[in-house]
């Protein structure tokens, strides 16, 4: 049984999405060492995935160039966080089967975010995804040609990812909005008075979805199908519409990934990691930056990186990168304002849809409960490969209940890197 390997890191970044990669610039090219870890294989984070030959934004690339002509950046892809150790300042890697004990002295969180799952009838068939997780698939090489595909939620996600389909020549059926044509124009207005550059986005972005049908006030009430998705059932002001397609991707928001920063230690309010105007977290030599600071996008994330970073390097931030961070709160403030998911979207689950889908637990059995911890120990709830980071969201949504506890390790790991651990632990000990 191999010993873990230790090493020691200036600065340990957790994410390789935008916000990871802003900081490590800066930081590494302050002289800093910087050790820049991520689950996925490629950097990028969920907004740039798939890997540079993928990549249509011009600064992931350039940051990437950057971060690889210097000698003192380390990146450890496809490395799984098993556990953090606060009294050391230690986090416990899992990568390639062996794991990895990584002692820091700065840390920043870039964690990012993950889909909120909203439960309907049929939401688990195959075909049903997640709006980003289309994106996701589509970027990994899904071939989408001639494929039915309806997209259904609420916000700016939905029409990103009709482009997305549409340039990878699927079929995109319908465009269905849950909040209704007021609410849009209320949004298109702020939007037009505060942030023009986003306005005129969007408008090339409808322009380009020309003849694609956009229903507001609609809601998908049933996936159909057997094995896989066949057809969905909506429900547009009032009117019943039942459209056959392939793919139905549903977007209702993010929730941020706090696991780590609620490990740390770190204040988490409102499902977002505290910060300070320098993005200092409640543990001194902690930073966060990014989606788990608030729902924002790939400008809030990079300039939060970049803040970060010149903390963790004793520089103030420019008036540029100040004036761009407040810009960017406040279009992730008219976000939240304007396409957080109405408590009418409850309506969607009912008594026999499946609320954790690990375990196959139906909205009755959970429902009967006061929190997640009674419906936890009597039905199972949470307790899949998932550990509540989907049903534990939903029933956040759907009763009102507070965010399921986290228990170490953080992602599932295999039996075997378990008992290897558990074996280092104990030579350590008898030391």
């Amino acid at each position: 049984m191999t010993h873990p390997e230790t090493s020691f890191a200036s600065l340990l970044i957790i994410g390789a999405g935008p916000a990871g990669l802003s900081a490590a610039v800066v930081a590494a090219e302050a002289g800093l060492h910087v050790t820049l870890v991520d689950e996925n294989p490629f950097p990028g984070g969920q907004i740039w995935r798939g890997g540079q030959q993928r990549w249509k934004d011009v600064r992931a690339k350039q940051m990437w160039q950057r971060l690889q002509a210097l000698s003192n950046v380390r990146y450890l892809p496809s490395a799984r966080v098993l556990a953090v150790v606060r009294e050391t300042q230690t986090i416990v890697l899992e990568k390639a089967g062996r794991i990895l004990h990584i002692c820091w002295e700065k840390l920043i969180l870039c964690s990012g975010a993950r889909e909120l799952y909203l439960p309907f009838p049929g939401w688990t068939l195959p075909g049903v995804t997640g709006a980003g997780g289309l994106q996701a698939l589509i970027k990994a090489g899904a071939d989408l040609r001639g494929k039915r595909v309806v997209i259904a939620g609420t916000g700016p996600l939905l029409l990103a990812v009709a482009d997305t389909v549409r340039q990878q020549q699927g079929k995109v059926l319908l465009i269905a909005e849950h909040r209704n044509w007021r609410e849009l124009m209320v949004f298109t207005w702020k939007l037009l008075v505060s942030h023009k550059g986003k306005f005129l986005q969007a408008l090339a972005l409808m322009w380009r979805l020309k003849g694609i049908s956009y229903f507001p006030d609609s809601n998908v009430t049933e996936a159909i199908g057997e094995q896989t998705l066949r057809k969905v059932k909506l429900r547009q002001a009032g009117k019943e519409l039942e459209l056959d397609c392939d793919y139905l991707a549903c977007a209702y928001g993010l929730v941020a990934n706090t696991e780590l920063a609620v490990s740390l230690g770190c204040v988490v309010k409102d499902g977002f990691v505290q910060v300070d105007r320098l993005q200092q977290t409640s543990i001194p030599g902690i930073w966060a930056a990014g989606e788990a600071t608030g729902i924002g996008g790939v400008e809030k994330a990079l300039v939060e990186g970049r803040i970060a970073a010149y903390a963790v390097i004793g520089k103030t931030p420019d008036s540029e990168d100040l004036a761009l961070h407040q810009n960017a709160l406040d279009f992730a403030g008219l976000l939240r304002q304007c396409f957080a998911p109405k408590t009418t979207l409850r309506d969607l689950c009912k008594t026999e849809t499946i609320v954790c889908r690990c375990e196959d637990i139906r909205a009755n059995q959970l429902e009967r409960h006061l929190d997640w911890r009674s419906a936890k120990l009597i039905t199972r709830a949470g307790m899949g490969a998932c550990q509540g980071r989907i049903c534990g969201a939903a029933c956040q949504f759907l009763y009102g209940w507070n965010a399921p506890d986290l228990r170490q390790p953080v992602f599932p790991a295999k039996a075997a890197t378990l008992a290897e651990l558990n074996a280092a632990c104990h030579k350590e000990m008898e030391k």
